[in-house]
């Protein structure tokens, strides 16, 4: 299977849903990262163009970790609006160009902007892409596929209906997730919080709830055709 995850920023994915991924490609599956920003603005002391490259090279290293083809779709921090045609094309482009047979990305209801409009982004996209007389620079349509929902930030307000069991590349999530080094001083140093030991927390809470020891929650986007009666999820 072709698996294409859409986060909003360098790290989104890491925390949420990387040992899913992670597994997917341990099952032979093709996964793509798509990063719809470039994090510019994830920094109150690096300016933004040094900012872009460092945390660029940071999902490239983050990626690698797991077999992970990593791209960006050049938007910058709070310039993702979902509402306006270029940027939902962008958006279609990535899908076509990963055809991917299932869709990770936010829930529509998180904390903040970039991570809702990235939602409401692929919502649009993954149905535009699908139509062949719509135009847009990746020539070929793509195919009608069920999105998945990864969990929000500490969990607030998210009740996963299914999990995955990821005890067995806890490791390798956490490992990835260091890779994001500027985000994570930046949070200890600003913020007085230990992300990496927030976000393995929180998979052992939704390990909890479904009896393994580390897991990540998600829920599929219940809309017309979008339903299936298969697994998609290792």
């Amino acid at each position: 299977m072709n698996i294409l995850a859409i986060g909003a920023h360098p790290d989104d994915i890491e925390i949420a849903c990387a040992g899913t991924l992670a597994k997917c490609v341990k099952r032979g599956d093709r996964v793509i990262v798509c990063h719809a920003s470039t994090g510019n603005l994830g920094h109150v002391v690096i300016p933004p163009d040094e900012l872009t490259k460092i945390r660029a090279e940071e999902a490239r290293r983050a990626g690698a970790m797991a077999g992970i083809e990593v791209i960006c779709a050049g938007f910058n921090d709070l310039d993702i609006f979902d509402n306006n045609k270029e940027a939902r094309d962008r958006i279609v482009d990535i899908i076509k160009y990963a055809n991917p047979d299932v869709i990770i990305t936010h829930n529509p209801d998180d904390y903040m902007p970039d991570h809702t409009a990235v939602s409401r982004l692929v919502f649009d996209a993954s149905f535009t892409a699908t139509l062949p007389n719509y135009k847009s620079k990746q020539p070929k349509e793509a195919k009608l596929v069920p999105i998945y929902y990864m969990d929000t930030l500490a969990g607030v307000n998210f009740n996963p209906t299914e999990y995955v069991d990821i005890s067995d590349v806890i490791d390798l999530k956490m490992q990835m997730l260091k890779c994001h080094e500027s985000q994570l001083v930046w949070m200890l140093e600003h913020d007085g919080i230990d992300f990496a030991d927030m976000v393995k927390t929180c998979s052992r809470y939704r390990g909890y709830q479904c009896g393994a020891d580390y897991a990540e929650g998600f829920r599929p986007c219940q809309v017309y055709l979008k339903g299936t009666t298969q697994r998609l999820l290792p």
